[in-house]
């Protein structure tokens, strides 16, 4: 697992948050490369609800070292792998 100092480039980083939803909400029949950047999390192809969410903030916050304290931010902040990376990216200073 990747340490919360990992420096990600911009797609990179999307590509391993793609990798790390797959992995952490265990979806076996889904490639990460086929998640689209702006695809929405919830409602979208990947049809994630509140409890999938949940998961994902809780081990987004450990494994890249941001905190999501405020529920309306996590809402606009889990729209999209793009919106998820910008928010890392902008966390880190980067």
């Amino acid at each position: 697992m990747t340490s919360p100092e990992a420096d990600f480039s911009g797609g990179d980083l999307r590509a391993d948050l793609k990798t790390f939803i797959v992995e952490h909400l265990r979806l076996p029949d889904v490639d990460p490369g086929s998640l689209a950047d702006d695809a929405p999390l919830v409602g979208g192809g990947l049809d994630l609800d509140s409890i999938d969410i949940l998961e994902l903030v809780t081990g987004i916050e450990k494994r890249y070292g941001v905190r999501f304290e405020d529920p309306d931010l996590v809402q606009r902040v889990f729209a999209s792998v793009d919106s998820i990376a910008k928010h890392i990216a902008a966390s880190r200073g980067a």
